[in-house]
């Protein structure tokens, strides 16, 4: 890992201008923040924050990507989520007036992950300043609280290729680049973090990926999938 201090932003680049928690917030309000913040780039693997950790830090993802995972008391470690650029990580110990432990680890997954991160105190100073912005973060935080409800809801009712079929179109919406035969989904997830973010086992998943396949829905490249029927991924995903 490798730190940035603030001098070395750049005058026209803030991070916070592109992340939806900030999004209403004005470059004025915004450069005012930018002597709290410090930037780290990590390679990939590097843990950017660990399970546990009582930090009162909220990070901003500026590039790559990261995964969030949480592991149980035997040492078995669970995929949670995926993060793109422009997203939070680690708010959670930030507004919870109790502070930490972190429930979750941030990994890197890809050489050159850089984040921007705000300690507590500087942010809640900024916002006593401009408490208006209090009700975008509300609105944010909000949102993803919706989708983890939506996360458990589909655990509960819907079958394993219906939950497959939702994950690979939001990975693709987030990650796909459009290619000849149809859209590239780049997901760089083994096999068995591919079932836990969908909530189930590898051999099941497999057989599921594979039914997909056989239907000329998907193919498999690797750590890559590429969706040439969107439309019928949809479509199993609301049965």
């Amino acid at each position: 890992m490798s730190v940035e201090t603030p001098n070395m932003f750049s005058d026209e680049e803030n991070i916070l201008l592109q992340t939806a928690l900030f999004k209403q917030v004005s470059p004025a309000e915004a450069e005012e923040l930018i002597p709290h913040l410090k930037r780290a780039v990590f390679d990939k693997g590097e843990y950017i924050f660990s399970e546990g950790d009582t930090d009162h830090r909220m990070y901003l993802l500026e590039r790559g990507r990261v995964k969030l995972i949480r592991t149980s008391a035997d040492d078995r470690v669970h995929l949670l989520s995926i993060h793109a650029p422009g997203e939070v990580l680690g708010e959670i110990p930030v507004f919870d007036p109790h502070g930490g432990p972190r429930t979750a680890s941030a990994v890197a997954m890809s050489h050159g992950t850089r984040v921007v991160w705000l300690e507590h105190d500087a942010l809640f100073s900024w916002l006593d300043e401009h408490p208006r912005v209090a009700i975008d973060m509300l609105q944010v935080m909000a949102n993803r609280q919706r989708a983890n409800n939506e996360r458990i809801s589909d655990l509960v009712f819907m079958d394993v290729p219906a939950r497959l079929a939702k994950t690979l179109l939001n990975l693709g919406s987030r990650f796909g680049e459009p290619v000849e035969q149809g859209l590239k989904v780049p997901h760089d997830l083994t096999q068995e973090e591919l079932a836990q973010l969908v909530g189930s086992s590898r051999e099941t998943v497999n057989k599921a990926l594979m039914d997909f396949s056989n239907r000329g829905w998907i193919a498999r490249d690797g750590r890559s999938i590429i969706i040439f029927q969107p439309g019928m991924l949809i479509r199993r995903s609301r049965r």
